[in-house]
């Protein structure tokens, strides 16, 4: 009889990954703030999700396989994306700084509500976990 290495954390890879993507552009958000004031200054943005939308249309890019179970389709061709680019479609304003704290003010409430929303996630994997565990 053959047994199947299980992760019981495999449902919470996921997640982990858009909350370290939402900090990310958390991060990032808040630079720009920070520099509203900075001449010069050109804003940047976290645009992972249209650059991972890219990667799955360009024909070298295949999936890895994860489970032995699962169909041969290739593997992750990933590395290096980090969707990290600076705005230059943006108004600047005279002192060459393009920041519009309306939009950066916006975006972080929108990633506010994105993080706590993955997070509520995470918790409740781990609330399932605690329960298995526990067996009540």
């Amino acid at each position: 009889m053959r047994r199947l290495a299980l992760n019981i954390f495999s449902g919470i890879e996921l997640p982990e990954r858009g909350l370290n993507a939402s900090w990310q552009r958390n991060s990032i958000i808040l630079n720009n703030v920070a520099n509203v004031d900075t001449p010069d200054f050109k804003a940047s943005e976290l645009q992972f999700e249209s650059i991972f939308k890219d990667a799955l249309d360009d024909e070298s890019f295949v999936f890895r396989k994860t489970r032995p179970r699962h169909m041969d389709i290739g593997q992750n061709n990933l590395e290096g994306i980090d969707g990290v680019v600076t705005s230059s479609n943006t108004v600047e304003r005279m002192d060459g700084n393009n920041v519009d704290i309306d939009k950066e003010m916006t975006d972080f409430a929108k990633n506010v509500i994105f993080y706590n929303a993955l997070l509520r996630k995470v918790n409740g994997q781990f609330n399932q976990l605690r329960t298995a565990i526990k067996g009540q």
